[in-house]
């Protein structure tokens, strides 16, 4: 790459400084709340978002409009955006989205969550680092190029979706279903929804996951007569420790993930009796199981139904077994994907730092694009800071993820 070319970007990008924290004070004013919220939706922030784009010399704006009748005009708004390069062989795709979480209890707030206060090196307000970091630096260096008159190498691209926060039926997954021809599988696909403090993070793999709801019932009876009764309590602690032994059964390990191994859980437990002195007839509990993606979830879910029955026979209680969440992990981003190493060499020019392909334990809207066969990698420089009160970006991060994206742009 022609580093004074790419010096040139990068202090049209420092110059951008205030029109950035412009853009993150109108974005945080316009609340996106799903209907599980007890929002609106994403309308209003996609229209400002749009005039913020008709501003760019946008070569294709295509709506993506996912029906949703629980909000009032009736859809959820998806955008994609191409900007065309010298070549069209593939995109450089950078996804975000507008949905936000609630507040939360505002009095955990020092400031209004909905009016940007800017203090030091930080911007406070809700979204501003979920996901309006990777919004506005997508939009950003995609800008600076145009300021400078310069033409990507490639074809780039913004997705800017609706529902992340609550599911992504209405966003990311619509539009892979109904709009995945815009999609190649060279093209590079960035999701900047997770990271670390340092942006040496990119996340390629995620572990499946299971979670799983335990109701033991027994025979509720008074304490002092525990022959009169059957402890579901009781049962359904024996086969918390049972359960244990799963990290024995499955305990590959692999160093891509952190922590490297299979985790399995006890986690929620539901109050059963309001009293001390009477035995439990009923009992809940749930467990979190992050799964490596060598095993295929259905040899969990065996193993636990035969600890199941075995508690059941013991004891003669009766479990029934629920699953809230269950997501089999998507095949991981190589390691060495083009994307990966596009990241790896714009980290490594813009923050000076030597990034790592990593696996992790959660989920991200990457597992869609993974699922649906394309290669995507997560990163972005954060201080993770989603959904708790008091959320900020560091001014600093939004830059250099600016710098970082164009950068990617350039790349031959």
């Amino acid at each position: 790459m022609d580093t004074s070319l790419f010096q040139k970007i990068g202090d049209r990008i420092e110059g951008y400084k205030d029109e950035m924290i412009h853009m993150e004070t109108e974005l945080t004013a316009i609340p996106a709340l799903s209907p599980e919220n007890e929002g609106e939706g994403e309308l209003e922030k996609s229209k400002y978002i749009k005039k913020v784009l008709d501003e760019l010399q946008v070569d294709e704006l295509l709506e993506m409009n996912a029906p949703d009748d629980r909000v009032s005009c009736g859809y959820r708004p998806n955008l994609g955006v191409r900007f065309k390069g010298k070549s069209s062989e593939r995109t450089v795709w950078v996804m975000s989205h507008m949905d936000i979480v609630p507040p939360g209890e505002l009095s955990l707030w020092e400031s209004d969550p909905y009016k940007v206060k800017v203090e030091g090196n930080k911007i406070y307000g809700r979204g501003v680092e979920d996901n309006q970091q990777g919004l506005v630096a997508s939009i950003f260096a995609v800008k600076a190029l145009q300021d400078e008159g310069i033409q990507p190498e490639h074809d780039v691209g913004l997705v800017i979706v609706a529902d992340e926060e609550t599911g992504s039926k209405f966003g990311i997954q619509y539009v892979l279903q109904n709009h995945k021809d815009i999609f190649k599988t060279q093209d590079l696909i960035v999701v900047p929804d997770a990271g670390n403090p340092e942006g040496t993070m990119i996340e390629v793999a995620e572990k499946s996951i299971l979670w799983l709801r335990f109701e033991t019932k027994g025979k509720q009876c008074h304490g002092s007569t525990p022959e009169k009764g059957i402890n579901a309590f009781k049962a359904a602690s024996h086969l918390v420790v049972k359960l244990n032994e799963l990290y024995k059964i499955f305990d590959a390990s692999d160093p891509l993930f952190d922590p490297p191994i299979s985790t399995f859980e006890p986690t929620k437990k539901e109050a059963n009796v309001p009293n001390v002195n009477t035995i439990p007839g009923d009992d809940v509990f749930f467990f979190d199981s992050r799964i490596l993606p060598k095993y295929n979830v259905d040899e969990i879910e065996a193993k636990v139904q035969e600890m199941v029955q075995e508690v059941q026979k013991e004891f003669g209680v009766a479990i029934t077994i629920s699953s809230p969440q269950r997501e089999s992990a998507a095949p991981p981003t190589p390691a060495d994907a083009p994307v990966v190493a596009s990241l790896k060499a714009a980290i490594k020019d813009v923050y000076g730092r030597e990034a790592k392909a990593m696996g992790i334990g959660g989920g991200t809207v990457a597992a869609y694009f993974r699922h649906a066969g394309f290669n995507a990698a997560v990163w972005s420089t954060l201080d993770e800071l989603a959904h708790q009160p008091n959320e900020y970006c560091v001014i600093d991060n939004l830059i250099g993820d600016t710098k970082v994206f164009a950068h990617m742009m350039l790349q031959t």
